[in-house]
């Protein structure tokens, strides 16, 4: 794919991600005039609304993948991974803002955030078994708290770099709101 080809595919989803996070509804055309290019460019590569919406989620998801695997949570020491992975989510949950929740009636997707859920879910396992997490709290419940903190800090915290907005979210989660 030429240069400027990648550059406006790259343009398009991302202005697909934003666009649909605001509005679940929006057209190939609505994004195609929100990221600049010609709607007719944008339906050569994407046949369909729904071609182009598995698109977005699709990035979605290969961002994730990438800032999970940059934190290294299987190698690196727990509190080093963690810090990677949450300022990694934060970044993504920044570029892109859309809910994935509405692909997983497509199967790919669905086995795609599964295998994401479970090395994250062993991630939390090994962080507890070593010291980092409490041991006494319900089996998942530190997974079920990480994802809304890691998001909302993407959407309120804007202001922070997602550096520091993971200071925040891993502040909150190991030592909690509590006056200290």
């Amino acid at each position: 794919m030429r240069a400027d080809a990648t550059r406006n595919l790259e343009l398009v989803l991302r202005t697909g991600a934003r666009l649909l996070a605001d509005d679940p509804s929006a057209s190939i055309a609505a994004i195609a005039a929100a990221a600049g290019v010609d709607r007719r460019t944008v339906y050569r590569r994407f046949a369909s609304r729904e071609d182009l919406l598995a698109a977005v989620y699709g990035a979605r998801y290969d961002a994730v993948e990438e800032a999970i695997a940059t934190a290294r949570l299987r190698e690196a020491p727990v509190a080093v991974a963690l810090h990677r992975y949450v300022e990694g989510i934060i970044a993504v949950n920044r570029v892109w803002p859309v809910e994935t929740s509405r692909m997983l009636a497509e199967e790919s997707i669905r086995e795609r955030r599964r295998r994401l859920i479970d090395e994250v879910d062993a991630f939390l396992r090994r962080a507890t078994d070593e010291g980092l997490l409490r041991s006494d709290l319900p089996p998942g419940w530190v997974g079920s708290l990480l994802p809304p903190l890691m998001l909302h800090a993407a959407e309120e915290l804007s202001e922070l770099s997602a550096a520091q907005a993971a200071d925040v979210v891993i502040d909150t989660l190991l030592r909690g709101v509590g006056a200290r």
